[in-house]
């Protein structure tokens, strides 16, 4: 699917749908549950197929547990966590059950995604759930996750669903009509390096996410192949209002060259370890996508990472070019930095003249 002028008419042809919704929604309408289970029940009719990216265990626990607000620290997150997903679970069980549609509930971490055999594992294990008919159910597995292998919000999470399941579009539902301007008013579209200033989100909010998450997210899931529409989840009818191209929420058409999965997986799901600061040779050369990075132009290491870590590729001036996987350690690839030939093998250690640092492969330029 690609966009047309604005992109809208284009949505009717999503066979493929991610439907994220957010904790605050769910906590402040009960019946959003059934009325979701309802919509989503009406597309797969029309032969698409939905994953549901889902929050609220969190929020749900908090209550059970009496705690008075969201806590900060990890345990009673988790804990939090741990009270609510079954209760939000049979929520969903139950609303498409009702419906004669089967469920079925993916907790997944950072680091599932992180690691190319488990991400495998779970695009394989989704793409059976959907052969089979059911609606996977996703969250973050919180009852687990730290720091290192949160997704940060299910904004985040569903950016990265997208491409896992090779979704032509994804729909954000939030609180609000869309993405609004610094006046209020809401943006129809924003094409892919749009800079608008958008109003932002309060300060105050039960999730994690907010519009400039949205945002960030939709722009990650534009860049794996899906057209991203962040729109209202109250009215009733909005996801078939969107499939037909209805003028509803704020669309971010599709890019028209989108990343190679792996390529997606190396910009938007790894986190970087560590940076190297480039020439300005060597900046030019990475920018022309062609060419690997070789040592003599790295001016600059900074951070901890092993060989196959993911790393910032940066100009002079700090500005991000590109992303990539190292070939060398922080230690190795700081020793080898601004040499080649005999220098070089002689800081290395080994017999190779013509070391690569991140090869044009394993290269993604911003």
């Amino acid at each position: 699917m690609r966009a047309g002028v604005n992109g809208r008419s284009e949505l009717s042809q999503a066979r493929r749908i991610v439907v994220k919704i957010g904790s605050r929604m769910l906590a402040s309408d009960a019946e959003l549950i059934p009325r979701l289970a309802s919509e989503v029940a009406e597309l797969r009719a029309a032969k698409r197929t939905v994953v549901v990216v889902t929050s609220g265990a969190i929020a749900i626990g908090c209550h059970r547990l009496g705690y008075g607000s969201r806590p900060k620290e990890t345990a009673r997150l988790q804990a939090a966590a741990a009270a609510g997903q079954s209760v939000l679970m049979r929520r969903y069980d139950e609303a498409f059950a009702a419906l004669g549609v089967t469920t079925a509930q993916v907790l997944l971490t950072h680091a599932d995604l992180a690691d190319r055999e488990r991400l495998n594992n779970a695009r394989a294990a989704l793409a059976e759930l959907l052969d089979a008919g059911a609606v996977p159910i996703v969250n973050e597995n919180d009852t687990v996750s730290t720091e290192e292998i949160y997704f940060g919000d299910n904004d985040q999470l569903s950016a990265m669903v997208a491409p896992l399941v090779s979704a032509e579009l994804l729909i954000l539902l939030t609180d609000v009509d869309g993405v609004l301007d610094a006046s209020g008013k809401r943006i129809s579209v924003m094409a892919n390096g749009d800079t608008l200033q958008v109003l932002p989100s309060g300060a105050v909010r039960m999730g994690s996410g907010g519009i400039e998450s949205k945002i960030d997210a939709a722009r990650k899931a534009c860049h794996a192949g899906a057209s991203v529409v962040i729109a209202p989840a109250a009215p009733s009818g909005i996801l078939a209002a969107i499939v037909r191209g209805d003028d509803v929420g704020t669309l971010f058409p599709c890019v028209e060259a989108p990343l190679r999965a792996r390529q997606h997986w190396i910009a938007y799901t790894l986190r970087p370890r560590g940076t190297l600061v480039l020439d300005p040779g060597a900046t030019t050369a990475v920018r022309s996508g062609k060419a690997s990075l070789l040592p003599i132009g790295v001016i600059g290491v900074r951070g901890e990472f092993e060989p196959g870590d993911a790393v910032r590729i940066v100009a002079p001036d700090g500005s991000e070019i590109g992303r990539g996987l190292a070939r060398l350690g922080a230690l190795d690839a700081a020793r080898a930095a601004g040499k080649k030939g005999r220098d070089l093998e002689a800081v290395l250690g080994h017999g190779t003249a013509d070391a690569v640092l991140v090869h044009k492969d394993d290269l993604v330029v911003a």
